[in-house]
């Protein structure tokens, strides 16, 4: 993949945070989630590409959402595409941290179709040869056994965690045990990559999830290293149907990172509002600053990059 791709893609996510960023604090979930995706079409027709969105906002009767199948581009490499144009609707709505714009290339093929449906997730920054933890392991065994691969405590180990009901009951066997519990309100893309990332102080993110989140957050890891995996969860039949649609037909299957990206990716990520990893966007009535973290799979490329964009100009291309 040609690597000036990278440069082009942080422009798309860089123009959709921009977008968003006004409706930080304004209540309204709706037009903050509009104007990333608006945004984020227009940039991503403007590139050099010739890219198949695989994972986006739904179906092709859901639109002006970046709905699953649709084709975007000038022409170019074929590429597939991971998108979220803003992670983090709620978040930004109330003016929360973390929230972010979010896409990932790659290669025909190196995205796992994940329908829209719930996907438990581990991760964790062990290596996969050496067998640590596993989501076919229960939530106490995997902290055993990384605060023993950690060498620390268990009273020590973090696990980061969404703040739904549904995690009530892991939520007990965690604090049972002693640990320590990061919850999150939302955006667990951020936070499977913060479980990876050593400053963020997170041992281990676990939890149930949106799908297509999962598949984003293996794009980062596939880029950054770390140990992942993930597994569908259907609750009707339905869900099930749209399994098969994209050829899933093995509803009890453990993802591994690679089952879930793989090949040569690259992917961006611009903040919105501040969070763990990225300081969110900035603006005055003139200028505005934005934050964003670019990553590429083959070459293992990690760029941090601010930008300075200046809403005088004419024909401004963020």
């Amino acid at each position: 993949m040609d690597r000036n791709l990278a440069i082009e893609l942080v422009r798309v996510t860089e123009f959709a945070a921009l977008a968003a960023a006004k409706y930080i604090g304004r209540g309204n979930e709706k037009l903050a989630d509009q104007a990333a995706v608006d945004a984020m079409r227009s940039s991503l027709n403007s590139m050099t590409i010739e890219g198949t969105v695989v994972i986006g906002e739904g179906e092709r009767d859901e639109a002006p959402m970046l709905y699953i199948g649709e084709k975007v581009g000038q022409g170019g490499p074929k590429v597939d595409i991971a998108l979220d144009p803003l992670e983090g609707t709620t978040i930004t709505a109330k003016g929360g941290e973390n929230a972010m714009a979010v896409i990932a290339l790659a290669q025909d093929g190196g995205f796992l179709n994940a329908p829209d449906v719930y996907m438990e997730k581990i991760s964790s920054n062990v290596s996969k040869k050496d067998k640590v933890i596993s989501l076919e392991q229960d939530i106490k065994t995997n902290i055993k056994e990384l605060a023993k691969y950690k060498k620390v405590n268990i009273e020590d180990i973090i696990i980061c965690i969404l703040d739904r009901k549904r995690h009530l009951g892991y939520i007990e066997e965690i604090r049972s045990l002693g640990s320590r519990i990061k919850m999150i309100d939302d955006g667990d893309v951020s936070a499977v990559i913060s479980s990876i990332l050593p400053e963020n102080n997170i041992d281990m993110y676990y939890g149930i999830g949106g799908a297509p989140e999962g598949v984003l957050a293996a794009a980062a890891l596939q880029c950054i290293g770390g140990f992942m995996q993930g597994k569908l969860i259907f609750k009707n039949e339905d869900e099930k149907k749209r399994a098969l649609a994209v050829n899933i037909n093995n509803f009890n299957k453990t993802y591994s990172l690679e089952d879930l990206a793989s090949g040569d990716i690259v992917f961006s990520a611009t903040g919105v509002t501040d969070g763990t990893m990225l300081k969110g966007v900035r603006t005055n009535k003139f200028t505005g600053e934005t934050h964003s973290i670019v990553m590429r799979s083959k070459t293992g490329t990690i760029r941090h990059i601010v930008g300075n964009h200046n809403f005088n100009k004419k024909n401004l291309e963020y």
